[in-house]
């Protein structure tokens, strides 16, 4: 495929970059994490992890779980390590409930349709990320403040990276076949 035709592909690729942005503010977020308005850069991490996982439907449901999965093992270390952080410091409360909530993440590698463990972490790092901000507290309205739009904008970043690959599919045959004339 000549660059010119090429070029078509990344045209469209900014064009849904463009359209998340455009969309972005008027999809919900509860404001404790920020603005009103999706968590874009969860969108774009989700959309990278589309491609990550191969491109499929079936990897991008593996991804969406393992989001939910990282969320859960996040509130769980939370959960857990706020209950051993009086008797054993706040450090290695934490610490220990990271020893032992990691142990059934990695178990997971082991249960078809959670298996995809790299997005358990991501899912768990935005949580965590997401956690950190002044104000959100560790009750179940604090977690459900964050998980919600946290998934929200899995779903929507895998939407387009599946947005992506059917495109792209459907110019690059739609390129070979004028080519092949």
């Amino acid at each position: 495929m000549s660059f010119g035709k090429f070029i078509i592909i990344p045209i469209f690729i900014a064009i849904q970059a463009c359209t998340m942005m455009l969309v972005a503010p008027y999809l919900v977020t509860p404001g404790e994490i920020g603005a009103a308005g999706l968590a874009t850069w969860v969108a774009f991490q989700a959309w990278a992890m589309y491609f990550l996982a191969g491109c499929t439907v079936k990897m991008a449901f593996k991804v969406l779980a393992g989001y939910l999965g990282g969320v859960v093992a996040s509130i769980a270390i939370f959960v857990l390590g706020d209950a051993l952080a009086a008797p054993l410091g706040g450090y290695w409360g934490y610490a220990l409930a990271v020893l032992i909530v990691v142990v059934p993440v990695i178990a997971m590698e082991r249960v078809p349709g959670f298996n995809f463990i790299p997005s358990w972490f991501i899912g768990a790092g935005v949580f965590f990320g997401f956690m950190s901000l002044k104000g959100i507290d560790h009750t179940a309205q604090g977690y459900m403040n964050v998980a919600v739009p946290e998934l929200a904008a899995c779903v929507v970043g895998l939407a387009y990276g599946w947005m992506t690959v059917k495109f792209r599919g459907w110019y690059e045959a739609k390129v070979g076949a004028a080519a092949a004339k």
